[in-house]
């Protein structure tokens, strides 16, 4: 993360330019130094596409959330009642109980005792064993796209299988062969959605790319720059002349000198941002474990 301020930014890029550069950007209302601003947001907006930037990349781990209760249902209605609590439900949980439909989401939570669910049950309960199981997890709130292959069930120490499509979806709770020792995932909508689900506290994790490139001076993670001492994640070479650029093609001039300089410095930034893997020109099996290069010719019988 830059220390660089973003008035710092647009004072480089103004003075480079040969226009006036400002005292304050935020809160200056000269028709320069708004569309300065405008572009220098747009910049890091567009930024955020061109790689996976490391100090965008983030962890997520959570809890699977369950409760196991007791409540009342009947054939007439999808309404079960009679639940001790109802205290953090929604409709981001299933019910699971004799006679409930398979993958019964909470669709409403009418009081502190009593829920609808999103289908009928096929048969009466009273005061019977009840499981509610949370499926749908809220993305992180910075969140703007997953890291492959990193989603994992901590505490089985398995990777989680996905994502699935919505046909696999649909086989997974629908048909006759619905869970597995392997945890499920999918991205639907908002969330990320597991199957099975579970009645206990499984540790399950992610990586992720945020979309939250810039920071406030105190360090709090932001999408956009909105404060004269905000900072961005770029480096600062890339984003003044980023900012150039995008001046110069908003004002009409040409840009080919410009661009040719921004697309130097977005190469250099990215191959300097992380580390890559070396590449073998004759790459050969390791030889860690038992195999023909330590086996020896012969004395290796019973003695």
């Amino acid at each position: 993360m830059s220390t660089t301020t973003m008035l710092q930014l647009v004072d480089q890029a103004a003075n480079e330019l040969g226009i006036a550069a400002p005292a304050t950007v935020v809160g200056n209302y000269t028709q320069d130094v708004v569309q300065l601003l405008a572009l220098i947001n747009a910049s890091g907006y567009e930024l955020l596409r061109k790689h996976a930037w490391r100090n965008l990349t983030k962890q997520y781990a959570f809890y699977t959330e369950y409760l196991t209760t007791t409540g009342t249902w009947t054939t007439a209605s999808a309404a079960v009642t009679s639940i001790p609590t109802t205290s953090g439900l929604d409709t981001t949980y299933i019910a699971i109980g004799t006679g409930l439909p398979n993958v019964n989401f909470v669709a409403s939570v009418d009081s502190g005792t009593a829920v609808t669910l999103t289908a009928t049950p096929t048969e009466a309960g009273t005061a019977a064993t009840l499981y509610f199981q949370k499926l749908r997890y809220s993305l992180p709130s910075d969140y703007d796209a997953i890291v492959p292959r990193t989603m994992w069930d901590k505490s089985k120490r398995w990777e989680m299988l996905g994502p699935e499509s919505a046909q696999q979806w649909e086989w997974l709770q629908s048909g006759y062969i619905a869970t597995g020792p392997r945890v499920r995932w999918r991205l639907l909508g908002n969330y990320f959605q597991i199957w099975p689900g579970f009645s206990s506290a499984e540790y399950l994790g992610f990586e992720y790319r945020s979309n939250a490139w810039a920071a406030t001076a105190a360090g709090v993670a932001k999408t956009s720059f909105t404060v004269d001492t905000d900072t961005c994640i770029y480096p600062d070479r890339l984003m003044v002349l980023n900012l150039k650029l995008k001046y110069f093609e908003a004002k009409g001039f040409d840009t080919t000198a410009m661009y040719r300089d921004y697309l130097t410095e977005l190469e250099a930034g990215i191959a300097l941002d992380t580390s890559s893997a070396n590449l073998s020109f004759a790459p050969r099996p390791g030889t860690v474990l038992i195999g023909y290069d330590n086996i020896p010719d012969s004395g290796y019988g019973s003695s």
